[in-house]
């Protein structure tokens, strides 16, 4: 490595983990060269559960993004590090503190009101025969609060005309929506603000069929 030259920052990431996708959409936004390494969350009873990588992240999730050798945990504080360290535009986080409560009020709809109760460990818990109709529940559930929400707040994007963090939470969840088979035509700006943001480079480039780890027949 050459004098004075950082490491990349490094990416533990699934492909189909919307925590990640987020990450993957924010370093994305902001143009951030990072090393990508795969924890396939299924295979070999989950790699996450791995002793080196719960060293990483002792609550054996993704995802971890590592910088100057210190793990960071959770997508949104790994989001606003981001936006605080790398502060070229697009602002995740807008400057005007009411607008910004706004952004991470609809980031927190997601990160901690639907997304959670249909991650993967809870699906497990579930099992099988129940998972499909669980995920749907409680993303539909979700989605008809979400959508009020960003009927208040919404421009082009979820809070007004520029993109933010809340963006890079939707569009994911969006994702595990239509894996779940959620009926969409129920929220008309859910999914306005969704194609605007799938017209940017930046959402396509971090998108799961884009990902190294992502396997060939779902591409």
């Amino acid at each position: 490595m050459a004098m004075g030259t950082k490491a990349k920052p490094i990416l533990y990431s699934y492909f189909r983990s919307s925590c990640s996708y987020r990450v993957r959409i924010a370093l994305a936004l902001k143009g951030v060269e990072y090393e990508y390494r795969a924890v396939n969350l299924v295979k070999d009873g989950g790699q996450q559960h791995f002793d080196e990588y719960k060293q990483l992240n002792p609550m054996e999730m993704v995802p971890s993004f590592v910088v100057d050798g210190q793990a960071l945990t959770q997508s949104v504080p790994i989001m606003e590090y981001i936006e605080e360290v790398y502060p070229q535009k697009p602002s995740l986080l807008p400057k005007d503190p009411l607008v910004r409560a706004q952004v991470r009020a609809v980031s927190e709809i997601i990160n901690s009101g639907i997304q959670p109760i249909q991650n993967l460990p809870v699906l497990q818990y579930v099992g099988d025969e129940k998972k499909m109709e669980w995920g749907r529940y409680w993303i539909d559930k979700g989605f008809k609060g979400l959508e009020k929400q960003l009927q208040q707040t919404a421009g082009e994007f979820c809070v007004g005309d520029e993109v933010s963090m809340a963006d890079a939470c939707l569009v994911p969840q969006v994702f595990n929506a239509n894996r779940f088979k959620v009926d969409m035509s129920q929220f008309p700006t859910i999914n306005k603000i969704h194609q605007n943001c799938l017209n940017l480079e930046a959402f396509k480039a971090a998108g799961p069929t884009m990902q190294p780890d992502c396997p060939d027949d779902l591409k």
